[in-house]
């Protein structure tokens, strides 16, 4: 099983005054160069756009180039490009980037985005995001190997170009990112790229089933190449000596955490009969769900505890056939807890090996 480090946390900084702001990306610099310095395999970090939940990450290229330029050999990834809002050429060419300044550590997952505000930026594509998705991912894989893009110019006549600069990579490393739906699964197999995915909205046997779904798209594909692909799940981690003591710690930061991704969740379903405003519902309500979300995690769908207890989480995801744990840990404990916790982290690295 590899390990990698994961950020999508809260901007709790964001009604803070300018001089609360220095620190503010200190986890993920120095969560980076912890995780190159002890076998960590990547690090991902997001995109969001207008609310404080991943409000820290508008762009990933922009922070990986940041943690490219402190770390040597890990993984830079993002996780995830909504691709929908953006051009093919420019994820082409902003990555490339960050996989000169890594010398050749670069790798993207691609989502076709989850909340309508976010597109804000590109309208046009919001009705169509899951088709114009796997258009993108062809499309930048292409440019990233060289090959030309027909486009128009500013005069509407039209042109073929290439992306630059050059990436190290002659291949780009790709996820398709999932919230649990099995067709997003086998449309990442039939591309040939990696799934990244996670358990707040699917249990333990219904990703087994969809990895399985993965597993033979991959085979499936006319240029498979003998490989079977690689499952990336994102879990929230933290971890101590004491179970008590460390759920206490958590319970209150996550079940916050839990209770903005309730209610941007709702927010983002499709209109329709069945879509529930989160608008409309009292707090009470929404503190009743995070509650329930938080005790649910913690036993079930995080790395919460203590080392043993996560030593037997990991087995079971990789008997599920996951490769790669993902480990979010900016869900709101102070950053000193987050980077004093990182010993333990490792500890189940070395022995989930």
């Amino acid at each position: 099983m590899d390990f990698s480090l994961f950020y999508f946390g809260n901007d709790n900084a964001a009604a803070a005054s300018t001089s609360d702001h220095a620190d503010r990306y200190e986890l993920v610099l120095e969560g980076a160069r912890f995780a190159d310095s002890h076998g960590f395999c990547a690090v991902w970090t997001p995109e969001r756009h207008f609310h404080a939940f991943g409000g820290l990450y508008p762009n990933p290229a922009v922070t990986g180039a940041a943690i490219a330029s402190v770390t040597e050999r890990i993984a830079v990834r993002a996780g995830s490009v909504v691709a929908p809002l953006h051009h093919p050429l420019r994820i082409a060419e902003e990555w490339a980037v960050v996989d000169n300044l890594s010398g050749g550590r670069a790798g993207v997952a691609f989502a076709s985005g989850w909340h309508a505000t976010d597109f804000a930026l590109r309208p046009e594509n919001y009705d169509d995001r899951r088709t114009v998705l796997l258009d993108t991912v062809r499309q930048v894989r292409a440019l990233w190997r060289g090959e030309e893009a027909e486009v128009r110019d500013g005069t509407g006549a039209p042109v073929r170009v290439r992306s630059h600069p050059r990436p190290v990579q002659a291949e780009l490393p790709a996820w398709i990112t999932s919230a649990g739906g099995v067709e997003t699964f086998r449309q990442a197999g039939d591309l040939g790229a990696g799934v990244l995915t996670h358990l707040l909205g699917q249990d333990l046997d219904e990703l087994a089933a969809k990895i399985a779904a993965y597993r033979e798209a991959f085979a499936g594909r006319p240029d498979a190449d003998g490989t079977d692909g690689h499952v990336a799940v994102m879990v929230h981690a933290y971890l101590g000596d004491d179970e008590d003591a460390v759920r206490e710690l958590v319970r209150e930061p996550l079940t916050a955490y839990l209770r903005s991704s309730v209610g941007l969740l709702l927010g983002s379903q499709a209109r329709g009969a069945g879509r529930i405003d989160p608008a409309k519902l009292r707090d009470k309500d929404l503190d009743f769900l995070a509650a329930r979300a938080f005790d649910r995690y913690y036993h079930h769908g995080g790395l919460l505890g203590t080392v043993p207890k996560a030593v037997r989480a990991v087995r079971r995801l990789a008997d599920l056939g996951v490769d790669e744990v993902a480990c979010l840990i900016d869900f709101g404990l102070p950053t000193k807890t987050v980077l004093d916790g990182f010993g333990s982290l490792d500890e189940l690295r070395r022995l989930s090996a």
